[in-house]
Protein backbone atom coordinates (compact mmCIF):
# COMPACT_ATOMS: atom_id res chain seq x y z
CA UNK A 1 0.00 0.00 0.00
CA UNK A 2 1.24 3.50 -0.83
CA UNK A 3 1.92 5.32 2.40
CA UNK A 4 0.23 8.57 3.25
CA UNK A 5 2.13 11.74 4.10
CA UNK A 6 0.54 12.67 7.41
CA UNK A 7 1.08 14.47 10.65
CA UNK A 8 0.92 12.55 13.91
CA UNK A 9 -2.68 13.62 14.55
CA UNK A 10 -5.04 10.67 14.88
CA UNK A 11 -8.07 10.76 12.64
CA UNK A 12 -11.14 8.86 13.73
CA UNK A 13 -13.59 7.28 11.33
CA UNK A 14 -16.39 8.99 13.28
CA UNK A 15 -14.96 12.38 12.25
CA UNK A 16 -16.43 11.70 8.79
CA UNK A 17 -19.98 10.84 9.85
CA UNK A 18 -23.04 12.84 8.80
CA UNK A 19 -26.78 12.25 9.00
CA UNK A 20 -28.41 11.52 5.65
CA UNK A 21 -32.18 11.24 5.22
CA UNK A 22 -32.99 8.07 3.29
CA UNK A 23 -35.08 9.98 0.76
CA UNK A 24 -31.95 11.77 -0.50
CA UNK A 25 -30.38 8.50 -1.74
CA UNK A 26 -30.93 8.60 -5.50
CA UNK A 27 -32.46 5.46 -6.99
CA UNK A 28 -32.26 6.53 -10.65
CA UNK A 29 -30.13 9.00 -12.60
CA UNK A 30 -31.72 12.20 -13.87
CA UNK A 31 -32.47 12.57 -17.58
CA UNK A 32 -30.62 13.92 -19.39
CA UNK A 33 -27.46 13.03 -17.50
CA UNK A 34 -26.04 16.54 -17.49
CA UNK A 35 -29.21 17.94 -15.86
CA UNK A 36 -28.00 16.78 -12.43
CA UNK A 37 -27.27 19.49 -9.90
CA UNK A 38 -23.69 20.65 -9.36
CA UNK A 39 -22.32 22.08 -6.13
CA UNK A 40 -19.18 24.14 -6.83
CA UNK A 41 -16.82 24.70 -3.90
CA UNK A 42 -13.69 26.86 -3.79
CA UNK A 43 -11.50 26.07 -0.79
CA UNK A 44 -9.42 29.24 -1.22
CA UNK A 45 -12.42 31.56 -0.77
CA UNK A 46 -14.86 29.24 1.00
CA UNK A 47 -17.46 30.05 -1.65
CA UNK A 48 -20.21 27.52 -2.49
CA UNK A 49 -22.32 27.83 -5.63
CA UNK A 50 -25.34 25.84 -6.77
CA UNK A 51 -25.40 25.10 -10.49
CA UNK A 52 -26.45 22.47 -13.04
CA UNK A 53 -23.85 19.92 -14.19
CA UNK A 54 -23.81 21.12 -17.79
CA UNK A 55 -22.58 24.51 -16.44
CA UNK A 56 -19.30 22.87 -15.47
CA UNK A 57 -17.58 24.12 -18.61
CA UNK A 58 -17.80 27.66 -17.20
CA UNK A 59 -15.09 26.62 -14.71
CA UNK A 60 -12.78 25.10 -17.34
CA UNK A 61 -10.12 27.01 -19.29
CA UNK A 62 -8.41 26.33 -22.63
CA UNK A 63 -5.26 24.34 -21.92
CA UNK A 64 -6.80 22.36 -19.05
CA UNK A 65 -7.01 18.56 -19.17
CA UNK A 66 -10.04 16.54 -18.11
CA UNK A 67 -8.93 13.10 -16.88
CA UNK A 68 -11.57 10.37 -17.17
CA UNK A 69 -11.63 6.73 -16.07
CA UNK A 70 -12.75 4.71 -19.10
CA UNK A 71 -13.16 1.41 -17.24
CA UNK A 72 -16.36 -0.40 -18.20
CA UNK A 73 -18.67 -2.07 -15.68
CA UNK A 74 -19.30 -5.72 -16.44
CA UNK A 75 -22.51 -7.58 -15.44
CA UNK A 76 -20.45 -8.96 -12.57
CA UNK A 77 -23.21 -10.45 -10.40
CA UNK A 78 -24.16 -13.99 -11.43
CA UNK A 79 -26.43 -16.58 -9.82
CA UNK A 80 -25.86 -20.33 -9.96
CA UNK A 81 -25.97 -23.60 -8.08
CA UNK A 82 -23.30 -25.72 -6.48
CA UNK A 83 -22.71 -28.90 -8.43
CA UNK A 84 -23.52 -32.11 -6.60
CA UNK A 85 -25.61 -33.04 -3.60
CA UNK A 86 -27.98 -30.31 -2.45
CA UNK A 87 -27.41 -28.00 -5.43
CA UNK A 88 -27.39 -24.98 -3.09
CA UNK A 89 -28.01 -21.56 -4.62
CA UNK A 90 -24.85 -19.45 -4.93
CA UNK A 91 -24.17 -15.81 -5.84
CA UNK A 92 -20.85 -14.62 -7.28
CA UNK A 93 -19.65 -11.04 -7.59
CA UNK A 94 -16.63 -10.87 -9.87
CA UNK A 95 -14.10 -8.52 -8.31
CA UNK A 96 -10.79 -8.76 -10.08
CA UNK A 97 -9.37 -10.55 -13.11
CA UNK A 98 -6.23 -12.51 -12.26
CA UNK A 99 -5.69 -13.96 -15.73
CA UNK A 100 -7.84 -14.68 -18.79
CA UNK A 101 -10.55 -16.79 -17.10
CA UNK A 102 -9.28 -16.72 -13.52
CA UNK A 103 -10.94 -14.24 -11.15
CA UNK A 104 -11.19 -13.22 -7.54
CA UNK A 105 -14.85 -13.34 -6.56
CA UNK A 106 -17.03 -12.56 -3.57
CA UNK A 107 -19.24 -15.56 -2.79
CA UNK A 108 -22.59 -15.73 -0.97
CA UNK A 109 -22.97 -17.99 0.94
CA UNK A 110 -19.38 -19.13 1.06
CA UNK A 111 -19.18 -21.75 3.80
CA UNK A 112 -19.81 -24.74 1.53
CA UNK A 113 -17.57 -23.65 -1.32
CA UNK A 114 -14.21 -25.20 -0.49
CA UNK A 115 -11.36 -25.59 -2.98
CA UNK A 116 -12.36 -28.17 -5.57
CA UNK A 117 -16.08 -27.34 -5.49
CA UNK A 118 -17.82 -26.45 -8.74
CA UNK A 119 -20.66 -24.02 -9.45
CA UNK A 120 -22.90 -24.06 -12.52
CA UNK A 121 -24.39 -20.89 -14.04
CA UNK A 122 -26.90 -20.32 -16.83
CA UNK A 123 -27.99 -23.97 -17.18
CA UNK A 124 -24.41 -25.02 -17.83
CA UNK A 125 -23.42 -22.11 -20.06
CA UNK A 126 -20.72 -21.27 -17.51
CA UNK A 127 -19.04 -23.28 -14.75
CA UNK A 128 -16.59 -22.21 -12.05
CA UNK A 129 -14.06 -24.27 -10.10
CA UNK A 130 -13.00 -23.00 -6.67
CA UNK A 131 -9.19 -22.86 -6.66
CA UNK A 132 -8.38 -21.23 -3.32
CA UNK A 133 -9.70 -19.08 -0.48
CA UNK A 134 -7.99 -15.72 -0.01
CA UNK A 135 -8.31 -12.56 2.12
CA UNK A 136 -11.74 -11.80 3.59
CA UNK A 137 -13.03 -15.19 2.47
CA UNK A 138 -13.01 -14.29 -1.22
CA UNK A 139 -12.37 -17.10 -3.69
CA UNK A 140 -10.05 -17.46 -6.63
CA UNK A 141 -11.99 -19.33 -9.30
CA UNK A 142 -11.42 -20.57 -12.83
CA UNK A 143 -14.30 -20.20 -15.28
CA UNK A 144 -14.95 -22.68 -18.07
CA UNK A 145 -17.29 -22.28 -21.03
CA UNK A 146 -17.65 -23.19 -24.68
CA UNK A 147 -15.10 -20.98 -26.47
CA UNK A 148 -17.19 -21.20 -29.64
CA UNK A 149 -19.91 -19.23 -27.86
CA UNK A 150 -17.63 -16.25 -27.20
CA UNK A 151 -15.46 -15.07 -24.32
CA UNK A 152 -16.29 -14.68 -20.64
CA UNK A 153 -17.48 -11.10 -21.06
CA UNK A 154 -19.97 -12.02 -23.78
CA UNK A 155 -21.34 -14.81 -21.57
CA UNK A 156 -21.66 -12.39 -18.64
CA UNK A 157 -23.61 -10.08 -20.95
CA UNK A 158 -26.07 -12.95 -21.41
CA UNK A 159 -26.44 -14.25 -17.84
CA UNK A 160 -25.02 -11.54 -15.57
CA UNK A 161 -26.59 -8.65 -13.68
CA UNK A 162 -25.20 -5.16 -13.13
CA UNK A 163 -23.61 -5.00 -9.65
CA UNK A 164 -25.59 -2.12 -8.22
CA UNK A 165 -24.66 -0.95 -4.71
CA UNK A 166 -26.96 -2.18 -1.92
CA UNK A 167 -28.37 1.31 -1.30
CA UNK A 168 -29.95 1.23 -4.78
CA UNK A 169 -33.02 -0.89 -4.12
CA UNK A 170 -34.96 -0.21 -7.33
CA UNK A 171 -34.33 -1.91 -10.67
CA UNK A 172 -32.57 0.18 -13.28
CA UNK A 173 -34.37 0.73 -16.55
CA UNK A 174 -31.37 -0.16 -18.68
CA UNK A 175 -27.79 -1.32 -18.01
CA UNK A 176 -26.48 1.78 -19.77
CA UNK A 177 -27.74 3.88 -16.84
CA UNK A 178 -24.87 2.47 -14.75
CA UNK A 179 -22.24 3.04 -17.45
CA UNK A 180 -20.37 6.17 -18.54
CA UNK A 181 -20.77 7.17 -22.18
CA UNK A 182 -17.00 6.72 -22.65
CA UNK A 183 -16.70 3.29 -20.96
CA UNK A 184 -14.25 1.15 -22.92
CA UNK A 185 -12.05 -1.24 -20.91
CA UNK A 186 -14.13 -4.09 -19.44
CA UNK A 187 -13.38 -5.08 -15.86
CA UNK A 188 -15.06 -2.90 -13.20
CA UNK A 189 -17.48 -4.29 -10.63
CA UNK A 190 -18.79 -0.77 -9.88
CA UNK A 191 -19.14 2.36 -11.98
CA UNK A 192 -16.82 5.39 -11.72
CA UNK A 193 -19.94 7.35 -10.95
CA UNK A 194 -18.77 10.97 -11.32
CA UNK A 195 -18.48 10.30 -15.04
CA UNK A 196 -22.14 9.28 -15.31
CA UNK A 197 -23.06 12.98 -15.63
CA UNK A 198 -21.23 13.54 -18.90
CA UNK A 199 -23.05 13.25 -22.24
CA UNK A 200 -21.39 12.98 -25.64
CA UNK A 201 -22.58 16.50 -26.41
CA UNK A 202 -21.08 17.92 -23.22
CA UNK A 203 -17.75 16.18 -23.93
CA UNK A 204 -17.78 17.68 -27.44
CA UNK A 205 -18.28 21.11 -25.88
CA UNK A 206 -15.34 20.47 -23.54
CA UNK A 207 -13.09 19.60 -26.50
CA UNK A 208 -14.30 22.54 -28.56
CA UNK A 209 -13.28 25.02 -25.86
CA UNK A 210 -9.68 23.79 -25.96
CA UNK A 211 -9.74 21.36 -23.05
CA UNK A 212 -8.09 18.04 -23.80
CA UNK A 213 -9.53 14.76 -22.52
CA UNK A 214 -7.07 12.16 -21.22
CA UNK A 215 -8.43 8.67 -20.49
CA UNK A 216 -6.88 6.56 -17.76
CA UNK A 217 -8.19 3.25 -16.44
CA UNK A 218 -8.78 1.90 -12.96
CA UNK A 219 -10.97 -1.18 -12.60
CA UNK A 220 -13.22 -0.34 -9.65
CA UNK A 221 -13.53 -3.13 -7.10
CA UNK A 222 -14.09 -3.51 -3.38
CA UNK A 223 -11.07 -1.37 -2.58
CA UNK A 224 -12.99 1.78 -3.40
CA UNK A 225 -16.14 0.90 -1.46
CA UNK A 226 -14.98 -1.33 1.37
CA UNK A 227 -16.30 0.17 4.64
CA UNK A 228 -13.84 1.59 7.14
CA UNK A 229 -14.29 -0.48 10.30
CA UNK A 230 -11.19 0.71 12.16
CA UNK A 231 -11.68 3.43 14.77
CA UNK A 232 -8.42 5.09 13.65
CA UNK A 233 -8.47 5.48 9.88
CA UNK A 234 -4.71 4.81 9.71
CA UNK A 235 -5.52 1.17 10.53
CA UNK A 236 -7.72 0.71 7.45
CA UNK A 237 -6.15 -1.24 4.58
CA UNK A 238 -7.39 -0.77 1.02
CA UNK A 239 -7.84 -3.65 -1.40
CA UNK A 240 -5.60 -3.14 -4.42
CA UNK A 241 -7.10 -2.34 -7.82
CA UNK A 242 -5.55 -2.54 -11.29
CA UNK A 243 -4.89 0.66 -13.21
CA UNK A 244 -3.16 1.74 -16.40
CA UNK A 245 -2.03 5.06 -17.85
CA UNK A 246 -0.92 5.28 -21.47
CA UNK A 247 2.08 7.21 -22.77
CA UNK A 248 -0.31 9.44 -24.72
CA UNK A 249 -2.38 10.38 -21.67
CA UNK A 250 0.71 10.88 -19.50
CA UNK A 251 2.25 13.18 -22.13
CA UNK A 252 -1.01 15.14 -22.50
CA UNK A 253 -1.21 15.73 -18.75
CA UNK A 254 2.47 16.60 -18.31
CA UNK A 255 2.48 18.99 -21.28
CA UNK A 256 -0.59 20.79 -19.96
CA UNK A 257 0.90 21.23 -16.52
CA UNK A 258 4.16 22.52 -18.02
CA UNK A 259 2.16 25.14 -19.93
CA UNK A 260 0.09 26.25 -16.95
CA UNK A 261 -3.00 24.12 -17.59
CA UNK A 262 -4.92 22.55 -14.75
CA UNK A 263 -5.55 18.83 -14.29
CA UNK A 264 -9.24 18.15 -13.64
CA UNK A 265 -9.91 14.62 -12.41
CA UNK A 266 -13.36 13.25 -13.10
CA UNK A 267 -13.96 11.02 -10.10
CA UNK A 268 -11.98 9.72 -7.17
CA UNK A 269 -10.78 6.74 -9.23
CA UNK A 270 -9.14 9.03 -11.81
CA UNK A 271 -7.62 11.01 -8.95
CA UNK A 272 -6.28 7.89 -7.22
CA UNK A 273 -4.85 6.69 -10.53
CA UNK A 274 -2.89 9.90 -11.14
CA UNK A 275 -1.70 10.08 -7.55
CA UNK A 276 -0.48 6.48 -7.87
CA UNK A 277 1.62 7.09 -10.99
CA UNK A 278 2.99 10.59 -10.27
CA UNK A 279 6.37 11.39 -8.81
CA UNK A 280 7.01 14.01 -6.13
CA UNK A 281 7.25 16.70 -8.80
CA UNK A 282 3.78 15.91 -10.11
CA UNK A 283 5.07 14.27 -13.29
CA UNK A 284 2.72 11.50 -14.44
CA UNK A 285 4.40 8.31 -15.64
CA UNK A 286 2.82 5.81 -18.02
CA UNK A 287 2.40 2.45 -16.30
CA UNK A 288 0.22 -0.56 -15.59
CA UNK A 289 0.18 -1.63 -11.96
CA UNK A 290 -1.90 -2.29 -8.86
CA UNK A 291 -2.70 0.48 -6.41
CA UNK A 292 -3.85 0.34 -2.83
CA UNK A 293 -3.42 4.08 -2.29
CA UNK A 294 -5.53 5.39 0.58
CA UNK A 295 -5.86 9.18 0.52
CA UNK A 296 -7.04 10.95 3.64
CA UNK A 297 -6.39 14.31 5.36
CA UNK A 298 -2.70 15.14 5.51
CA UNK A 299 -2.01 13.74 2.04
CA UNK A 300 -0.20 16.13 -0.33
CA UNK A 301 -1.72 15.95 -3.80
CA UNK A 302 0.83 15.76 -6.59
CA UNK A 303 -1.15 15.76 -9.82
CA UNK A 304 -4.76 16.81 -9.17
CA UNK A 305 -5.82 20.46 -9.36
CA UNK A 306 -9.62 20.12 -9.56
CA UNK A 307 -11.91 17.24 -8.72
CA UNK A 308 -15.36 16.28 -10.00
CA UNK A 309 -17.08 13.84 -7.68
CA UNK A 310 -20.44 12.68 -6.35
CA UNK A 311 -21.62 12.84 -2.74
CA UNK A 312 -20.27 9.85 -0.83
CA UNK A 313 -21.29 7.60 2.04
CA UNK A 314 -20.58 8.68 5.63
CA UNK A 315 -17.32 7.31 7.07
CA UNK A 316 -16.18 6.04 3.65
CA UNK A 317 -12.69 6.20 2.13
CA UNK A 318 -14.19 8.46 -0.55
CA UNK A 319 -15.35 11.18 1.85
CA UNK A 320 -11.90 10.94 3.43
CA UNK A 321 -10.29 11.53 0.02
CA UNK A 322 -12.35 14.65 -0.71
CA UNK A 323 -11.65 15.86 2.83
CA UNK A 324 -7.94 15.53 2.08
CA UNK A 325 -8.45 17.57 -1.09
CA UNK A 326 -10.69 20.31 0.26
CA UNK A 327 -10.17 20.25 4.03
CA UNK A 328 -12.23 18.23 6.49
CA UNK A 329 -14.12 21.13 8.07
CA UNK A 330 -15.00 22.61 4.68
CA UNK A 331 -16.13 19.26 3.27
CA UNK A 332 -18.32 18.45 6.26
CA UNK A 333 -19.89 21.90 5.90
CA UNK A 334 -20.43 21.22 2.19
CA UNK A 335 -22.18 17.95 3.03
CA UNK A 336 -24.39 19.68 5.60
CA UNK A 337 -25.28 22.26 2.97
CA UNK A 338 -26.02 19.54 0.43
CA UNK A 339 -28.38 17.81 2.85
CA UNK A 340 -30.10 21.10 3.70
CA UNK A 341 -30.47 21.91 -0.02
CA UNK A 342 -31.74 18.38 -0.72
CA UNK A 343 -29.06 17.32 -3.18
CA UNK A 344 -29.31 13.71 -4.36
CA UNK A 345 -26.63 11.41 -2.93
CA UNK A 346 -24.42 8.48 -3.96
CA UNK A 347 -24.02 6.71 -7.30
CA UNK A 348 -27.01 8.14 -9.17
CA UNK A 349 -26.94 11.42 -7.28
CA UNK A 350 -25.73 14.94 -7.96
CA UNK A 351 -22.13 16.12 -8.28
CA UNK A 352 -19.55 18.47 -6.85
CA UNK A 353 -16.74 20.41 -8.49
CA UNK A 354 -13.96 20.99 -5.96
CA UNK A 355 -10.95 23.27 -6.33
Amino acid sequence: MIKNNLSDTDLKTSDFYFDLPKELIAQHPVEPRDAARLLVANKATGAIEHRIFRDITEYFRPGDVLVINDSKVIPARIYGRKKGEGSAAVEFLLLRQKSLDRWEVLVKPGKRLKPGAKVIFGDGLLTASIDEIVEDGNRIVTFKYDKFKGNLFSILDEIGHMPLPPYITEEIRDNSEYQTVYANEEGSSAAPTAGLHFTEELLDKVRAMGVKIAPVMLHVGLGTFRPVKAENIRDHIMHSEFFSVSEESANTINEARKNGGRIICCGTTSCRTLESCSDENGIVHAMCDDTGIFIYPGYKFKATDMLITNFHLPESTLIMLVSAFEGTDFIMNIYKTAVDEKYRFFSFGDAMLLF
